[in-house]
């Protein structure tokens, strides 16, 4: 068993496809590239395949993650290196597989590790305006608000999850200002929709997309492949 880290993008009209959809597409993708996968055991055997945080359908992205364990019962018929192009080629438009990389035993779960995500967040308002409220965010001490979660009303403080903030745009053709955002999800996500409706006014999204995420270990940030990489497994070129 080779356990892989993938990154991919999210981007165009697959944004509207559900989290689960998407699981569904990589289920498929990986049958369609012909890449030998650990199974689950059971009646209903299922690729052992574990995703990062959920992205909000709507959102686009350019840093996805998932991890798949390769069988290597066999020899593989090819190099670690070439499945970003393999996967890719078997993707539907705007899913792109941009990275790879073989994860130690034990490494832990992007759901455990992502400690943050940096959000590009393109508003309605004004450039003045979000400007203005911008500025208001970042000079508040606590930003509290409440939500019921399994039938509980829950207060949170989203101030700390707030690790940075900047206008950055506008960036779009059509002009309207965006947000860059880097947001903690630990010990919960802070929500890009949750930050706009934090302090009123409240700012109306128009487009959001996830950059890049992070993960904190031993004093540095590091990019989700960075963490655990193992060196690639030897494998067999034969021809298929």
């Amino acid at each position: 068993m080779i356990p892989v880290r993938l990154r991919f993008t999210k981007n165009g009209k697959v944004r509207f496809t559900s989290h689960r959809d998407i699981a569904r597409i990589w289920e498929r993708s990986l049958r369609v590239a012909h890449v030998p996968m650990v199974y689950s055991e059971g009646f209903s055997p299922r690729p052992r395949i574990a995703f990062g945080l959920a992205l909000p359908t709507g959102y686009e992205s350019d840093g996805e993650y998932i991890d798949i364990q390769l069988d290597d019962a066999g020899e593989l018929r090819f190099s670690v290196d070439e499945l970003p192009r393999m996967l890719t080629d078997a993707m539907p438009e705007g899913i792109e597989v941009t990275g790879v990389g073989v994860l130690e035993p034990r490494t832990p779960s992007l759901q455990q590790a992502v400690t943050s995500c940096v959000w590009d967040i393109t508003v309605k308002q004004t450039i003045e305006q979000l400007n203005e409220w911008t500025e208001r965010v970042l000079s508040t001490p606590q930003i509290v608000v409440s939500r019921e979660r399994k039938g509980k009303t829950v207060t949170d403080d989203l101030r700390p999850f707030i690790r940075s903030m900047q206008v950055v745009g506008p960036e779009q053709a059509d002009g309207r200002p965006v947000l860059r955002a880097e947001l903690g999800t630990q010990p919960r996500s802070l929500r890009p929709s949750e930050l706009l409706t934090a302090v009123e006014p409240a700012l109306d999204e128009r487009t959001v997309r996830r950059r890049i995420q992070w993960i904190e270990q031993d004093g540095a940030r590091l990019e989700p492949l960075e963490v655990g990489a193992a060196p690639a497994p030897h494998t067999s070129r034969c021809a298929s």
